[in-house]
């Protein structure tokens, strides 16, 4: 195996260099930015460039960080580690300065880097400009290093102090361009990778068997990149499947179990009781009409085989959207918001048996406003058991019992830190208090308890998430069912301190690699203090219309590939005379997984 390429900038008196090239048996490539003759009059510069020669180290002089391909021929430019110790422009040259030589910088080291190799920059105490620093400057008085680094494609993945005196041999040099040393008191050395590039989705067409019918229907942009990700799959490792496994395992102690996730239909038909229209992704489908996923793709046909419904839309007095093509009247669908149909016909299917416990989980799908804790697509998990009339209560609390042990020992085992697990009846849960997954299960029906689990409240500043609800149906004179519905994907997050449901999805290897065979742990980000962004945008409501906010942030969510994290409306006006409203709402733009540069944000804006 090749020995590591170690390239090391902006040397002074490479003390530094020195030092690292007697620790590894890596090949270092020791540079400074003066010539021979300006570095080597540093006091103890000689002595340790004859040293790392000595060693085998290359030692060059007139290095411009900024045109590091320029230094080395095409099969030299593989570095795995790229060191640059306390960079600056010299002299007294500012933040902006400063910050625009880390930009070059960053862009230059992604031509001369491996694909999973490091950059290193160490920054005096507040420079940085993330929580790390102690005291933290303000943004603007900082060198900005997570945004300047996100321009050229990178994350900040890991920081700690630098700890000069663990370094045999080191001196810091070049205070303002003079052999003289600076405080590195609270320094930090921020560790950088290459993140994954954001996303540029296709439109994708799904085929599936509906009504005996093969169909195809483009699925709605926004979940382009979450349909069809197998997380449930068998030889899946994502922790969404090992959490319902041992959540299933845990049950399988009190209930004899089937699962039954076969037949689950993708598209549904028709009007789900209750339901606001604007919390489904509706899709018109014309059979009749519909072309191969091949002639779509190839752009063959021009019929628009879907809707997304606009935020601002006509609907007839029962709330529906007309919706015609051409001239022929289309079925209207939705994508499955919700295990509870599919539960429900196995009850009238009576493909069930009385005190077995029948286990359902698939993907759902959801429009909803944006938090951290608000997600379009989840994993749901429904337990449904059929018991004697009068029995409903005691199997109940057996059911729940046996969700609260399994999910108290899973956080107990991943953290050592005990989770607090309570049921509220509905009378007593305030409608303010409910998220978007307890919400949109008060609108399928009556709930008869909700399954709350307290939270770390530095996550978010609430209190406790309800990540499951129960129900019970009566369906004959003699036998009641019972429901209890999880949302899956929330029990990971705070099993695991994941604070953002949109980990869950990345593409990036660096998450599944945390839960090696199915094993869960506490997560650690391998994105640290993410930039963000803010911008506002006005617009007028047109007249007549009501403005439907879910449609709103989904077309948020669509626009910016999931990098909105918050949308506040700040301002509202409506002029005299005419009645005209407008709207000014604050969007913020972060990714938490990914590099996402001003330029970019400003371009989805």
């Amino acid at each position: 195996e090749a020995a590591r390429r170690v390239l090391l900038l902006g040397e002074g008196n490479f003390s530094f260099a020195a030092s690292l090239c007697g620790a590894t048996a890596a090949h270092i490539v020791a540079t400074c930015y003066e010539s021979e003759e300006e570095a080597c009059g540093r006091g103890g510069a000689a002595e340790s460039v004859r040293r790392l020669r000595e060693r085998g180290a290359e030692v060059l002089f007139s290095v411009d960080c900024t045109k590091l391909k320029d230094y080395f021929s095409p099969e030299e430019r593989e570095f795995d580690c790229i060191y640059f110790n306390f960079p600056h422009c010299g002299r007294k040259a500012g933040v902006v300065k400063n910050r625009e030589l880390l930009a070059r910088f960053f862009h230059s080291s992604a031509e001369v880097l491996t694909e999973e190799g490091e950059v290193h920059v160490a920054l005096c105490n507040g420079q940085g400009g993330t929580p790390a620093d102690q005291p933290r400057r303000e943004w603007h008085n900082s060198w900005q290093i997570v945004a300047v680094a996100a321009a050229a494609g990178f994350i900040l993945s890991n920081v700690h102090p630098f700890k000069a005196e663990t370094i045999h041999g080191y001196k810091c040099t070049g205070y303002r361009s003079q052999d003289k040393s600076f405080c590195i008191e609270g320094a930090l050395n921020h560790i950088f990778t290459r993140s994954k590039p954001l996303p540029y989705f296709k439109p994708m067409i799904c085929e599936i068997e509906l009504e005996s019918q093969k169909v195809s229907f483009q699925v709605p942009q926004v979940l382009v990149d979450k349909i069809n990700r197998g997380f449930l799959e068998p030889n899946s490792n994502h922790p969404v499947r090992t959490v319902k496994e041992k959540l299933t395992a845990e049950l399988s102690q009190t209930f004899p179990l089937k699962n039954t996730d076969c037949s689950l239909s993708l598209l549904h038909q028709g009007h789900l009781n209750g339901v606001c229209h604007s919390n489904v992704f509706w899709i018109t489908l014309s059979p009749e009409e519909t072309p191969s996923a091949e002639e779509m793709s190839n752009g063959v046909a021009n019929a628009v085989l879907f809707s997304t419904v606009d935020f601002c839309r006509d609907t007839d007095k029962n709330g529906w959207v007309t919706v015609q093509e051409g001239c022929h009247i289309s079925k209207q669908y939705y994508l499955r918001p919700s295990l509870l149909p599919s539960a429900q016909a196995v009850i009238q299917r009576g493909a069930f048996l009385p005190g077995t416990l029948h286990v359902l989980s698939a993907p759902v799908f959801r429009k909803c406003l944006i938090s951290p804790y608000s997600m379009p697509v989840f994993h749901e998990v429904v337990f449904v058991c059929a018991v004697n009339r009068g029995a409903e209560k005691s199997c109940t609390q057996m059911l729940v019992n046996s969700i609260k042990t399994s999910i108290c020992s899973l956080r107990q085992t991943v953290s050592g830190v005990k989770l607090s697990i309570n049921l509220q009846e509905t009378s007593s849960f305030e409608t303010t208090e409910l998220n978007d997954f307890a919400a949109f299960e008060s609108q399928l029906g009556k709930i008869q308890y909700f399954i709350c689990v307290e939270r770390d409240t530095s996550d978010s500043g609430e209190k406790g998430s309800c990540v499951g609800i129960t129900r019970t149906e009566q369906i004959s004179s003699e036998l009641v069912v019972v429901f209890a519905s999880l949302n899956l994907d929330l029990l990971v997050m705070l099993i695991c301190g994941i604070s953002d449901w949109r980990m869950l999805w990345t593409s990036d290897t660096r998450f599944l690699r945390q839960f090696p065979r199915g094993e869960l742990r506490l997560f650690k980000s391998f994105s640290l203090y993410p930039p963000s962004y803010v911008h506002n945008v006005s617009f007028w409501v047109p007249d007549g219309q009501q403005f439907d906010e879910v449609a709103f942030h989904t077309v948020a969510r669509r626009v910016s590939g999931e990098t909105v994290v918050s949308i506040q409306l700040i301002d509202s006006f409506q002029r005299s005379g005419t009645g005209r409203k407008s709207l000014c709402y604050r969007l913020t733009f972060q990714s938490c997984d990914k590099a996402l540069s001003r330029q970019e944000v400003a371009e989805t804006q």
